[in-house]
């Protein structure tokens, strides 16, 4: 594990604060924050695994330095992930080529396809084709695969998918070799501790009920798209996340309970497996994970030195808004001290600033 010294602005210095600005404040001002035009984009549907089509965006700069793949968290789509843009914009400015998209059941690639999500057992793969036909479109290696909260996990089975690519991708036009690892913010660990510590904490409440809204409006939307996909009084049922994995997701991926479901794609098991250069950002005072899983994931991490953690006791959940102060002495031109760090580490393989 690194220490480091990132400082939030007050009041951001509490987790939850700094979760809730990061999603209903700062989303609204992010452009007036940075300097980086947003890239010239090219729409691309690639074919994932099980062939699912998956809807992206790519910007290939004149002379790149390398890929940076990517992707959000539980809901959303690329018209409202503002955070991934920003990434998406800081990459290509440092002369990246960047990819980033739509992972199952969500925005384009949610119209193009009612197969649903499996929490990385999948879309560790699908990194892994969408590296591969950017690569075909200019996209140079090393490819780094990134992504924030539970995109944040699917990366790291992208990363996992990638060094097993002998195994089962000997039809890509791509050599494990060029995958260089990958790096995540928050990253959803262990699924089944933290949702229970959610709903059993006084403010969790409220944060998963907000969640389940919105996985509400993606199932609406599955539904309008693909009427015949879902049964009707299913959908009905939803009314948690647990019951929108009970009765959506785990029928079709052949899990007996949501538990085991949730251990098989738990981040947490998979770590010790990693050996591509992993970068971790994780903040002890993320509200939307159990606080016991911080000495879990120290340990784990400390035994395998594949793995880079940062473990901050400030940032909340994918926020990481730095103070004044503490831009200075990262000698960062803006507040997106997480997104600095990990495309310093891109440059240099190593944490600017340490």
């Amino acid at each position: 594990m690194q220490s480091v010294s990132y400082q939030a602005p007050w009041p951001l210095n509490n987790g939850l604060l700094m979760t809730l600005y990061a999603g209903l404040r700062a989303g609204h001002q992010w452009e007036k924050t940075l300097t980086e035009p947003e890239p010239v984009y090219q729409e691309k549907i690639f074919t994932g695994a099980q062939a699912v089509p998956i809807f992206g965006l790519v910007a290939v700069p004149p002379h790149p330095v390398g890929t940076v793949v990517g992707t959000y968290g539980i809901t959303g789509d690329l018209e409202d992930q503002w955070f991934l843009k920003l990434m998406a914009r800081k990459a290509y400015a440092r002369g990246y080529a960047v990819v980033i998209f739509d992972w199952r059941a969500h925005g384009k690639t949610a119209k193009l396809s009612p197969t649903l999500t499996s929490d990385g057992l999948y879309e560790g793969e699908d990194f892994v084709r969408i590296a591969a036909a950017a690569k075909k479109m200019g996209a140079p290696a090393p490819f780094w695969f990134t992504g924030f909260s539970l995109g944040g996990l699917l990366a790291l089975w992208g990363i996992k998918a990638a060094q097993e690519l002998s195994e089962w991708g000997t039809d890509l036009e791509i050599e494990s070799e060029e995958i260089a690892g990958g790096a995540v913010i928050c990253p959803a660990l262990e699924s089944l501790r933290s949702l229970t510590y959610l709903m059993q904490a006084p403010l969790g409440k409220y944060l998963e009920k907000a969640i389940t809204r919105k996985l509400k409006q993606l199932l609406a939307q599955l539904q309008a798209d693909h009427p015949d996909a879902f049964d009707p009084a299913t959908v009905d049922r939803v009314d948690s996340i647990w019951s929108f994995d009970q009765e959506i997701v785990i029928p079709r991926l052949g899990f007996k309970s949501v538990a085991d479901y949730y251990i098989a794609t738990s981040g947490l098991y998979i770590l010790p497996a990693l050996t591509k250069p992993t970068l971790i950002l994780y903040a002890a005072d993320d509200p939307l994970f159990d606080p016991t899983l911080v000495p879990d994931i120290e340990a784990v991490c400390a035994k395998n030195p594949a793995i880079r953690l940062i473990m901050s006791k400030q940032g909340g959940h994918v926020g990481f808004i730095s103070s004044p102060m503490c831009q200075r002495e990262y000698r960062d031109t803006d507040q997106w001290w997480a997104w600095n760090r990990i495309l310093s580490w891109y440059d240099h393989g190593m944490i600017q600033g340490d």
